[in-house]
């Protein structure tokens, strides 16, 4: 008999085996047929968008202005206008950001506030970002007088990511190894000798994919700068930052109105001309390369500072 009952567990063991093989194969089978799909489908779009865009990516398409003529049209306003605030919203949200995150992981008391002010944080990382425009239209537009401007667009998106920095810059942070920081103290280090010296820089390859992931989601947002006012057309740009003149430095572009490649590709979209259509293929391929550089040099900094870490 024990002979008989141990012959029908294993069996049964390897049925399971055999059943959790099947599982384990249909399973990647399933993952990879989903990232097929999704690959193919970016491809089948970015080779659209290559075929109807690359004739119109020439250099007066990044150096003139918008206009009511398709083959006069370029990106000029739009491409200075989203660089100019992703500046302020990389300005703002990037120390705001991993300062919250660093305090909150570090140094704030674990008690019921701090545990409501991280389930806050994990929600606003969720909301819509309609609802970041809206926000802005009555703080920064109507409450501050700011009105539509470079300044008021920055601010707009750099709350609309910041959730996302502060959670990245906390899973960083939580993710480097307790004895590290035991090791620091038994050395006579303060606590801002250690976070300054050993946590930051062992979690600042997390903390900066975080921030790129945050930055490439603000380039693309449409409706937060729509709800606070960015104009379609526009035929100037910003002042410049640096002047011949003492004090030398300017801050008026901060308050002069804009557009941005989103809004741009916008109204290209929304005519019936094809003309028109390509220049929004062209700008949207201009818009996927600056992704694509932001996250390319997220990938090199990373890299460099993993190769430098010594655990």
């Amino acid at each position: 008999m024990p002979k008989q009952r141990s012959t029908r567990d294993l069996s049964l063991i390897r049925r399971l085996i055999r059943s959790g093989k099947r599982n384990e194969t249909l399973f990647i089978a399933t993952g990879l047929a989903a990232l097929a799909l999704a690959v193919l489908t970016f491809l089948a779009l970015f080779i659209d968008m290559l075929i109807d865009g690359s004739p119109r990516l020439t250099a007066e398409f990044f150096s003139n202005y918008a206009s009511r003529k398709a083959e006069k049209a370029g990106i000029l306003a739009a491409w200075v206008g989203t660089f100019t605030v992703m500046l302020v919203t990389a300005a703002v949200a990037v120390p705001l950001g991993v300062m919250s995150g660093i305090y909150l992981e570090e140094y704030a008391p674990k008690n019921r506030f701090t545990d409501l002010i991280e389930i806050n944080i994990n929600n606003l990382a969720g909301v819509p970002s309609i609802v970041y425009g809206l926000l802005a239209l009555g703080m920064f537009v109507h409450t501050f007088g700011m009105g539509a401007s470079v300044a008021t667009a920055g601010l707009t998106l750099a709350l609309l990511i910041l959730p996302v920095v502060i959670v990245a810059t906390r899973e960083s942070i939580r993710a480097i190894p307790g004895s590290i920081r035991e090791a620091a103290y038994a050395l006579g280090a303060t606590r801002w000798q250690t976070v300054q010296h050993h946590v930051l820089p062992y979690s600042m390859p997390g903390i900066l994919t975080g921030v790129i992931i945050g930055l490439s989601r603000a380039i693309g947002e449409t409706a937060p700068i729509v709800i606070i006012g960015a104009v379609t057309f526009i035929a100037f740009l910003p002042g410049s930052p640096v002047q011949s003149a003492p004090p030398f430095i300017s801050f008026d572009w901060l308050s002069a109105p804009f557009t941005a490649m989103p809004i741009q590709i916008f109204n290209w979209t929304s005519r019936p001309d094809a003309a028109f259509q390509a220049n929004a293929s062209a700008a949207a391929l201009v818009l996927v390369a600056m992704t694509v550089v932001m996250n390319g040099l997220a990938i090199w900094l990373r890299y460099r500072l993993r190769r430098n870490i010594k655990w």
